[in-house]
């Protein structure tokens, strides 16, 4: 079954990937949006001052990359440091040298993350876990196809950017898009239900271009899935599993 009685939320030991000790930032919101406080016209908060690194420089040693964050913080320029697109060995080799430096490192990473694509739970998901940096997915709809592609198609208005991943999906999308009518509760609600569901995920980046798909996504902030249907999900959309149980027995 599917509820809306609560967020789909989870206890984590670290929220947002932020560290435990010493005075926490007031939390972002799911799924990427502004802080109501900006909205106000309040002073930011300081989770709002977060450094992403997109891609990982394998050229330049840690121990410099940590001394330019390092001199960022404490300019007051930035708050946090997180990455985007790292392998999970950079983001352990980045740990190891932040933590021979008493520096905190890596708060985030930010990933290519959806029922559809699900690479990223092989070994960055464990590795973040351990670690305790929050993730944050991106393109967490698939370009729309997890938004009900197949409605849009039988309605008459098919995306022709999704018709190849559509063709490739279709009998995966059938069953999914079935399970959401019988939930009652739209494709997209539930994919971004289910990442948000994750207790490693701390946020999930969205791009609405209308209002309307502004509310549809704010609408999963209030569906929880229970187990037996995130176990049909996964049926339905099979992730690789965790390295070394999903290769080596």
């Amino acid at each position: 079954m599917a509820e809306a009685d609560g967020p789909p939320r989870r206890d984590r030991p670290r929220e947002q990937g932020v560290p435990t000790d010493g005075p926490r930032p007031e939390r972002p919101t799911p799924l990427g949006l502004p802080h109501p406080a900006r909205l106000r016209g309040e002073p930011a908060a300081a989770a709002d001052h977060l450094y992403q690194m997109h891609h990982v420089d394998r050229e330049t040693p840690w121990e410099e990359t940590w001394q330019a964050m390092e001199q960022l913080v404490r300019e007051g320029k930035i708050s946090y440091v997180g990455s985007s697109n790292f392998a999970a060995w950079d983001i352990a080799l980045a740990q190891s040298a932040a933590t021979a430096r008493h520096f905190f490192g890596l708060v985030s990473e930010q990933s290519h993350y959806n029922l559809a694509t699900r690479t990223v739970e092989l070994e960055l998901i464990p590795a973040l876990r351990a670690l305790g940096i929050g993730l944050i997915p991106y393109s967490p709809l698939a370009a729309g196809l997890l938004a009900g592609a197949l409605e849009a198609e039988h309605a008459g208005h098919p995306a022709r950017a999704l018709q190849p991943p559509v063709k490739q999906h279709r009998d995966r999308l059938d069953a999914y898009e079935a399970l959401c009518r019988e939930l009652g509760v739209s494709p997209a609600h539930v994919a971004l239900a289910w990442l948000l569901s994750n207790p490693v995920v701390s946020t999930a980046i969205v791009g609405p271009e209308t209002d309307d798909e502004l509310r549809t996504s704010l609408g999963a902030l209030s569906l929880r899935l229970d187990t037996a249907v995130i176990d049909r999900l996964d049926e339905i959309w099979p992730g690789p599993g965790e390295a070394p149980q999903a290769y080596a027995w």
